[in-house]
């Protein structure tokens, strides 16, 4: 399967819009309440639905820019900080997910953290009736390059997880079947594909494992 940079660009943007629709959307409804409402208790409820609305999508935008885009500044690594709090952040608006972390290191390669970003989303929208999500990283330097190894397990009730995702991830996916669903699985496998390392993954009725391997020169 071979998908247009331009095509996958567009895909990525499609998801990122899709995501950011609801609460932007709750901020436009808040906002004409507020503009109708003169009760002051009312008018205090608009105020705070539209706060959660705004932090709701900020924290999705950092998310998304580290993520799909070229967040993290201009170097090779990024601190580990990052990823932890845009994932952090994400999952607070959750309400029904808890994250265990276990990260070794102070940085990863750029390649690496968006693998890492882009499985936790995987593993998110698994969680539909929530759970836990076990998020563990280590980079090694070897002398020869550097290796990052990443491992994200969801576990909750009646995981859900489409097959075309997993087909997207060990690249079976059909061109014709990439969407705004997808296309983040579809990214990582040509991150690891293009760096020489590669993704696994396995799916169980309560528990949804994704590791990753990524070399660096």
């Amino acid at each position: 399967m071979t998908i247009a940079s331009l095509e996958l660009a567009s895909l990525l943007c499609s998801r990122l819009c899709h995501d950011l629709l609801s609460p932007v959307g709750a901020l436009s409804n808040g906002l004409e309440l507020l503009a109708d409402e003169t009760d002051p208790e009312m008018r205090q409820r608009c105020f705070e639905l539209l706060e959660q609305s705004a932090r709701a999508s900020a924290d999705k935008l950092r998310f998304f820019r580290l993520a799909f885009g070229a967040g993290g500044g201009f170097g090779e690594s990024i601190t580990l900080d990052e990823p932890r709090a845009v994932v952090d952040a994400l999952v607070a608006s959750q309400g029904r997910i808890t994250i265990n972390w276990a990260l070794t290191g102070d940085t990863m390669p750029k390649p690496a953290v968006k693998t890492l970003l882009n499985l936790v989303l995987i593993g998110i929208e698994a969680l539909v009736r929530g759970g836990s999500l076990d998020i563990g990283a280590e980079t090694r330097d070897s002398g020869a390059g550097v290796t990052s190894e990443i491992v994200v397990r969801a576990a909750g009730p009646r995981i859900a997880f489409d097959p075309l995702v997993g087909q997207a991830l060990d690249g079976t996916l059909p061109a014709e079947s990439l969407s705004g669903k997808t296309a983040p699985a579809y990214l990582i496998r040509q991150l690891a594909s293009d760096n020489g390392g590669a993704l696994q993954f396995h799916v169980s009725a309560d528990a949804l494992v994704l590791g990753a391997v990524l070399p660096s020169p």
